[in-house]
């Protein structure tokens, strides 16, 4: 078996995951290869002294991999969907964050959750992306990383005044959001910053996207739910000569009057699911459902 793994490094929470994982997939002898700049970090930290393999955001991964290991939150999770890309190598997430939608597995139970990867007693759910394209075209939007699994998000710059964000739907147009911006969420992204907007929760098999505006000056903007074959253009314009468009982590400063069009990507990212780590019970645990002090 060969897995990939890459990850992010916080001293204090991942440091005891980075070793129970080396020495687990060392022990049932599992070939690793490490994201490169990762690799180089452990070294720097000395938490390794073997040689490995290295990929890299250059690399194309194959199906000789059984999945990629995502060290870290869900920040994590997805920037190594961009490594992933249109691979069809699905990612497995162990939580060294804090809230963790997509990185489920806990890492109090690591070898527990990595024995059912080596016994491949696991499911995998696919999650829908979206892809931006500019017109004009934009050299700040790379056309092999205009995607993203949780939102496409146009935001003011430069400034504290609204945005206008001219919205349509198919080419039928449906409003003029006056807001500091608008996001476009997946049903995975729909519990990422579109919740912390107002947005509606969709559990990862619902074929919708989400429009959520971010503090809209008209209170009666409401989010709204689309089918997810809907073609969406906006059209931004605002006191300054440049507003901030984002995909997940990655961020370009786009003209004022350009053209967006975001719709689903011909490809999906897929995700482990575990047993007994489902998206209802991460909803309970995560979100508090149910608790209550007098209980």
């Amino acid at each position: 078996m060969k897995v990939a793994i890459y990850g992010q490094y916080y001293q204090n929470s991942t440091e005891p995951i980075i070793k129970d994982i080396f020495v687990f997939f060392n022990n049932n002898n599992v070939e690793m290869v490490i994201e490169e700049n990762f690799l180089k970090m452990l070294y720097e930290k000395q938490l390794i002294k073997k040689e490995y393999k290295t990929f890299s955001a250059k690399t194309k991964l194959d199906n000789s991999f059984e999945m990629l290991l995502s060290i870290g939150g869900d920040g994590t999770i997805l920037r190594a969907a961009s490594l992933v890309r249109n691979s069809g190598v699905p990612i497995l997430g162990i939580n060294a964050g804090r809230l963790g939608f997509l990185a489920t597995v806990p890492k109090e139970s690591i070898d527990v959750f990595l024995q059912f990867v080596i016994d491949k007693n696991y499911s995998v759910s696919e999650r829908a992306l979206l892809s931006l394209t500019c017109d004009p075209k934009s050299d700040a939007i790379e056309d092999d990383l205009n995607f993203a699994m949780n939102e496409v998000t146009v935001s003011r710059k430069d400034t504290t005044s609204m945005i206008t964000v001219e919205t349509y739907l198919n080419n039928e147009y449906l409003n003029s959001y006056w807001a500091d911006g608008l996001i476009l969420s997946t049903p995975t992204g729909s519990t990422g910053y579109s919740l912390s907007c107002g947005g509606p929760i969709l559990t990862p098999d619902v074929k919708s996207l989400v429009i959520t505006p971010i503090a809209p000056h008209n209170l009666n903007a409401r989010p709204l739910v689309i089918p997810d074959d809907t073609e969406i253009k906006l059209r931004v314009s605002g006191r300054e000569d440049q507003y901030l468009v984002s995909l997940d982590s990655r961020i370009a400063s786009i003209k004022n009057e350009s053209v967006l069009t975001i719709k689903k990507t011909d490809f999906k990212i897929k995700m482990v699911e575990i047993p007994g780590e489902t998206f209802l019970k991460t909803l309970r645990k995560k979100l508090l459902w149910g608790e209550d002090k007098r209980n």
